[in-house]
């Protein structure tokens, strides 16, 4: 096993004791993973150009434009990203189109339905159902001469639904700092705020260094480890992504209840036949669909389903476990084929399938901040938290703690490094 260079304290949401937490989990049984196990966890099937780590392509096809492609998911408590903000609501947000290069326009689809989907959970422990409470879906209109898109937002709350127009889109203005659009709606007692537009792609990782560890630990190249942090090249510097933001109320997700534990995934659906809308894309955490399906075809299929149906086929319920029986089986291979015991596996499907990010919002938010019974993280995920790295650690039981890269970045590195989080909502950074 190649030794790690030394760590270094890159992020302010993810300290050394969160990470003891993940590890403590992970190594409650024995857990032996090597390099090239990890290749298979966190890129297998990944396209010879690309990297599906995030999500920034997976399942890509060539019906599937980028504007289609769904990046990363970020909730969090918003208090907990701006001390003086309210401490009653939640920020959603969905980054797509990745590798947007910058100062280049870019729209959201004019035929797609981008959606957030939300469950009450009973507590954090509970197990997830992929049963949709609350809905939030955003279509665009047509770039008008300004470069702006209506955008219009529905929401469906227990079988309640509200349409509204809330505003445009922010275009790309010749300052990037020009204030961001902020749109104001009013859904009976509660008040959304939205920003849809270009930003700066939150992501980070030293992807280019990943592939050489991953081909050295295979024997099919030269051994070596990450580079240090002088050196090391984050890929995402640079691109801008189209970000949905959404801050919700608390009160508006509980409905009639008192829950204060929530799970959130996002969706893109198209049309399709008979003028129903067709799923083409889903995802919540990092790195867990792209990491534990290996094949396409799968993952287009994963892509088309609810974390419901994933649910419904764990726990072997048809006619879902007719459809879904094929990812959970192969998600298990892939835990398997890395060193892990059946039980082993078992427990780590529990933890991470169905794929919902839980946010518990009784605590502070934050990717590694808590897990409940099964392993699962609790708390969302902020801009800054380093999941690149959490993973890596967890997955090597501690052999590799960083691949260097911080959001921040390193002074002197030019290399690595995003724009500064912006102090108010919708908090991303600038656009490059």
């Amino acid at each position: 096993m190649l030794k790690p260079r030394p760590p270094h304290d890159k992020t302010e949401n993810a300290p050394k004791a969160d990470r003891t937490l993940w590890k403590r989990f992970l190594t409650a049984a024995p857990l032996r993973l090597s390099l090239i196990a990890l290749g298979v966890i966190i890129t297998a099937g990944v396209a010879t150009q690309y990297v599906r780590s995030s999500d920034h392509d997976d399942g890509e096809v060539d019906t599937k434009g980028r504007n289609l492609n769904l990046t990363d998911l970020y909730v969090f408590r918003e208090q907990d990203q701006n001390p003086g903000a309210s401490d009653s609501d939640l920020v959603f947000v969905m980054n797509t189109n990745p590798r947007s290069v910058a100062r280049q326009q870019y729209y959201f689809s004019t035929r797609a339905r981008y959606e957030f989907k939300v469950t009450r959970a009973t507590d954090k422990d509970a197990t997830p159902t992929g049963q949709t409470d609350v809905l939030l879906r955003f279509e665009f209109g047509a770039p008008d001469a300004k470069n702006q898109q209506e955008i219009k937002l529905t929401t469906i709350r227990d079988g309640s639904k509200q349409t509204a127009v809330v505003g445009k889109t922010t275009p790309l203005a010749p300052d990037p700092s020009t204030a961001p659009i902020v749109n104001q709606v009013a859904l009976g007692d509660a008040n959304l705020s939205v920003f849809a537009g270009l930003r700066e792609d939150p992501f980070f990782f030293d992807v280019e260094q990943y592939f050489r560890v991953r081909a050295g630990a295979a024997g099919t190249g030269p051994a070596v480890g990450f580079r240090p942090i002088n050196t090391a090249i984050d890929f995402a510097k640079g691109y801008n992504v189209n970000a949905i933001a959404v801050r919700v109320p608390i009160k508006f997700l509980q409905g009639g209840s008192q829950a204060k534990v929530f799970d959130v995934w996002e969706t893109i659906s198209v049309p399709g036949a008979n003028g129903k809308y067709i799923q083409v894309e889903q995802l919540a955490r990092p790195a867990i669909n792209e990491g534990l399906i290996r094949t396409n075809a799968l993952l287009n299929a994963y892509n088309s389903v609810g974390p419901d149906f994933v649910a419904a086929a764990l726990a072997g319920q048809q006619p879902a476990a007719s459809i879904a029986a094929p990812i959970v089986t192969e998600a298990k291979q892939t835990l398997l084929a890395v060193g892990n015991t059946d039980a082993r596996a078992n427990a780590l499907l529990g933890a991470f399938l169905p794929d919902v990010m839980r946010i518990d919002t009784t605590g502070a938010s934050g990717y590694a901040n808590a897990l409940n019974a099964k392993g699962s993280p609790i708390r969302g995920r902020l801009f800054k938290d380093d999941v690149i790295d959490i993973t890596l650690s967890v997955l090597t039981n501690g052999a590799i703690a960083s691949d260097n890269v911080s959001y921040d970045g390193t002074p002197g590195n030019p290399s690595q490094g995003h724009n500064p989080l912006v102090p108010s909502f919708p908090y991303l950074a600038l656009p490059n």
